[in-house]
C-alpha cells in the first residue's frame, strides 16, 4: 500500500479527477469531452464575440451563469477542466468582490466538459428578475463588462 501512495504522490499517474472542481453555467447543450472555446457570441453583455470563457469553483456562481445566460434553452451546469491558464474574473473581483469570494475565473484557453450537474436548485424567480433588472440598468448607464 505504501508503494502505491508513493507512486501517486510522485505525479507519475497524472492529474487526479476532481482535484479542483470547476463549473460552467450556460444554456448550451454540450457533451462530455467537448471543448468550450472563445470565439462565439457571449451569453452576456453586448453578445460580442467572446474574448474569454468563464468558470467558477462555486456552484452558486455557476447557477447564476446558467440563469443569466442569453436564450430560452434549458439552463445547464457543467463540470469543466481548464486546458490552460486561468485568471480572476476582473468584473467580480476588482469591481464588486475584492478577494474573489465567488471563485470566478476567465481564460482564453478551452475548458473540457467532464460532467454535468443535473440536480441543482436555482434562485427564486424574483431574485433572478432583480438581478436581470440591475444588469439592464447598468447597461443603460453604459457600464459594460471588462470581459466584452
Amino acid at each position: 500500500m505504501e508503494n502505491n501512495m508513493d507512486e501517486h504522490q510522485s505525479g507519475s499517474q497524472g492529474a487526479t479527477p476532481f482535484a479542483q472542481t470547476y463549473f460552467h453555467g450556460t444554456r448550451a447543450d454540450l457533451k462530455i469531452g467537448e471543448l468550450i472555446e472563445v470565439g462565439f457570441n457571449s451569453n452576456y453583455g453586448q453578445r460580442k464575440n467572446a474574448k474569454y470563457i468563464f468558470l467558477t469553483a462555486t456552484l452558486d456562481a455557476a447557477i447564476w451563469g446558467a440563469e443569466l445566460a442569453f436564450g430560452d434553452e434549458k439552463e445547464r451546469i457543467y463540470l469543466v477542466e481548464p486546458t490552460g491558464e486561468i485568471e480572476d474574473d476582473p468584473d467580480l473581483t476588482d469591481k464588486k468582490f475584492p478577494g474573489n469570494p465567488t471563485k470566478s475565473y476567465r481564460s482564453t484557453k478551452p475548458f473540457r466538459v467532464v460532467g454535468e450537474v443535473t440536480v441543482w436548485q436555482g434562485h427564486p424567480p424574483e431574485q433572478v428578475k432583480t438581478m436581470k433588472d440591475a444588469l439592464a440598468k447598468l447597461k443603460e448607464q453604459g457600464i459594460d463588462s471588462l470581459n466584452d
